[in-house]
Parts: structure tokens; C-alpha cells; sequence
């Protein structure tokens, strides 16, 4: 109590029973004051101007609860008290969110939690977002709280729109940003993820791939340069085993196992994905394997095939295709696609086995592969007529003898 007889109003913070103190730098009579409401009583003459402050400090108080647990595990009351006293919460930024996440990662990935390729994809939509931010608000970061949901909306049109990506490939970055986002929420730097609402939609492609048709005049075309060659044995041997560039350009002859049938398998883990890959080589893909088991490149670099370089690959099958006379741009997915679908497919293999020998997570990716080919619809329907025509003749027989 001070020399006029006035007496200070202390707030009191109370969190999980424990209690802090603090000043609310107000003066009132005590006999003005209703210990039971806590607040001034109406024959105080400063009543509402008191009643209101106190008002605002309880808000003040609460908000600050709030802040502080967007980057706290735990606020105690004495944190609240503390922060009470001027000291600003520190809001973190997008990027060192983002920088945290990446980190997260990479020790995932260095226990092999993670792959190489996932993780790669994790450090280009981070460079994305770096210039989506420059672009769309002329800043080099931005606090985290500010990253709300037209932020995503924004970033997707941005990449389709300034960056040309495809709506499917850009929807695989809104997905990156929306985990990100996530891994906030899950370390309390936000209590909500502002993008979960966002959906990925992405839109069904049409899938290239060979037919057996298209298939046997690659393989009996016959070509002027050797490196045309080679680019067109590499790319059947894709064809035929479902390996995808890197993976295919990585094989070395220990790649090469006996497996449980007795054949000559290929046995190891893909790039990707890091599951396991083990193929049974079909002897188209041994044949090529064979011609050149001898080449001076996969002699001094231990491989199974000269693969050099994706610089010029795609180019040189643009050459081959025409050399072909195949109208359809080959790319190394296109090998890909065609093992799945006319290799295995289209030759009855079920779609469980398929996933096995693509070395997919989910069945649902290997699905997107699973279209209806119309050699195989055609296969298939003639199996349903003959069923169908036994049962008829049984049905027949049964009524004659009747």
C-alpha cells in the first residue's frame, strides 16, 4: 500500500495448479475493490476505466498462453509471467522450419530411412518455394503463422503458370510444402496445419508404352553408329526388365544372383525407392547383357551395360524411334511402362506380381500401369467365351438327358 492508502492489483497466472505473479501497474482503494468478481467496484470513481484494463490484460494473458504454445512443448505459468514482463516470443520462420525439416530428413535418409530420391525432391521444392516467395511477395522469408492456405494455392498456380510444371508435378511439391507444414504442427510450432485442407489432385495421364509389334522392329532395326546402338540395346533392356535409368545404369555383374528357380535373377535394392528389386531376367535382357559383358566401358567401370550419361539419352532414342519408324516419344519411362504393361500384363501376370517386380510401396501405383490393353481385353474376353461356351454345352447335355 502506497502513502495515499492505495493498494496494487497483482495478477495471478494459474496453469496446471502452480501459480505466478505479476503486476498490473494499477492502484485502487481497498475498500473500492470486489475480491470476490475481481474487479473495481461501481462506487470507485475510476471503475470502468480499471475494470476495462483489467479486461484487456486477462485477453493480453491469454493471448500470450496461445503464442507460446505454438513453440512450446510445455507453458508453465511462470513462462507466461515472464513474457509478460516485454520479452517478444520469437515466431519462427518458414525457412528455418523448413531448414529443421530438411535436416530431419537427411538423418533419415542416413540411416536409410529414406531415399536418396526422396530426399532430393524435398531440396528442390525447397528452392521452389525460395522463388515462389521472391516472386509473389518480394521477400527472401516470411514468419511461419503467415504461411496460411492461399499461400498454397498461390505456390500451386505459380508452378504451373511461371514455372511450367504439369498439374500432377506440381501437386507433388503442394504435397512437400504440406508436410513441412506438418512437421510444424507435429513440433508445436503451430497448433494447426493452415494447408490440410488443401487437396492434391492430380489428373489421370495417358501412360506411353510399346507393343509387342513396336517392341520386335526396335530390336531388328539395324543401325549405322554403334552409340545409336547401344542406346537402343539399353533401352530394351528396360523394356524387358523394368529397370529405370539410374537403376539399370547402376547394375554391375555382382547385381546378378541365382534365384530360387534356378535362373539368373537380378537381386538388389532400387535407387528410388530403396525397396527390393529382384527381377528373374528374361533372356531377351540376358542376351543383352551378354553381348556385352566384354565392352571396354562395363569392363573399366564394372557394369552390366554402357550407360554413360542421361545428358543425350532421351535424345538419341528420339533418333532411334525414328530410325524405327516408331511415332511415339521414347523416353526411359516409356521403357518402364512397357515392361509392366505389354511384358507382364498383357501376358496374364498378376498385378500383385507386377508391384513385386516394380518395387512399388503400394499397389495403387502399380495400378496406374494396369490400363486396359486391348490385346489383353481381347485375350480375356475370348477366355470368358469358351467358359461361357462349355457351361451352355454342359447346360445342354444336362437338359437333353433329362
Amino acid at each position: 500500500m502506497n502513502s495515499k492508502g492505495f493498494a496494487p492489483i497483482w495478477a495471478r497466472i494459474t496453469i496446471d495448479g502452480r501459480r505466478a505473479e505479476c503486476s498490473t501497474k494499477k492502484y485502487i482503494l481497498p475498500e473500492h475493490w470486489d475480491a470476490e468478481k475481481g474487479e473495481a467496484k461501481t462506487q470507485c470513481p475510476d471503475a470502468k476505466v480499471i475494470n476495462d484494463y483489467l479486461l484487456n490484460r486477462k485477453a493480453e494473458i491469454n493471448k500470450r498462453y496461445n503464442i507460446l504454445l505454438t513453440t512450446m512443448e510445455y507453458v508453465s505459468a511462470e513462462d507466461v509471467k515472464e513474457n509478460l514482463k516485454g520479452d517478444k516470443v520469437k515466431i519462427k520462420t518458414f525457412f528455418e522450419v523448413y531448414d529443421e525439416f530438411k535436416k530431419f530428413h537427411e538423418k533419415r535418409m542416413e540411416k536409410k530411412e529414406l531415399s536418396p530420391g526422396r530426399f532430393k525432391r524435398l531440396e528442390i521444392t525447397y528452392g521452389k518455394c525460395k522463388k515462389f516467395i521472391s516472386y509473389q511477395y518480394k521477400k527472401r522469408d516470411l514468419p511461419l503463422d503467415q504461411v496460411q492456405h492461399p499461400f498454397i494455392v498461390q505456390f500451386h498456380h505459380y508452378l504451373v503458370t511461371e514455372d511450367n510444371l504439369g498439374n500432377n508435378t506440381a501437386m507433388k511439391h503442394a504435397k512437400d510444402l504440406k508436410q513441412v507444414l506438418e512437421y510444424a504442427t507435429t513440433m508445436r510450432y503451430l497448433v494447426a496445419n493452415p494447408l490440410r485442407a488443401f487437396r492434391c489432385k492430380t489428373k489421370k495421364v495417358k501412360r506411353t508404352y510399346l507393343d509387342q509389334a513396336e517392341l520386335d522392329r526396335l530390336a531388328s532395326v539395324q543401325f549405322s553408329t554403334e552409340r545409336l546402338e547401344q542406346v537402343r540395346d539399353c533401352f530394351l533392356f528396360s523394356c524387358y526388365s523394368g529397370y529405370a535409368f539410374s537403376d539399370a545404369k547402376a547394375l554391375t555383374p555382382e547385381s546378378i544372383s541365382i534365384g530360387i528357380d534356378g535362373g539368373k535373377w537380378i537381386l538388389r535394392d532400387r535407387q528410388k525407392t530403396d525397396n527390393a528389386e529382384n527381377v528373374p531376367l528374361l533372356p531377351q535382357a540376358l542376351q543383352i547383357i551378354e553381348k556385352y559383358k566384354d565392352h571396354p566401358y562395363c569392363l573399366s567401370k564394372n557394369r552390366l551395360l554402357p550407360i554413360k550419361s542421361n545428358v543425350h539419352y532421351n535424345e538419341y532414342l528420339k533418333e532411334v524411334a525414328d530410325l524405327a519408324s516408331i511415332n511415339k516419344r521414347l523416353t526411359t519411362h516409356v521403357a518402364r511402362h512397357t515392361f509392366a504393361t505389354t511384358i507382364c500384363i498383357t501376358n496374364g501376370v498378376p498385378i500383385e506380381t507386377v508391384k513385386e517386380l516394380l518395387a512399388h510401396d503400394d499397389i495403387r501405383t502399380t495400378q496406374i500401369y494396369a490400363e486396359a490393353v486391348p490385346v489383353k481385353v481381347s485375350a480375356d474376353m475370348k477366355t470368358l467365351r469358351k467358359k461361357i461356351a462349355v457351361k451352355e454345352a454342359k447346360r445342354e447335355a444336362k437338359t437333353g438327358i433329362n
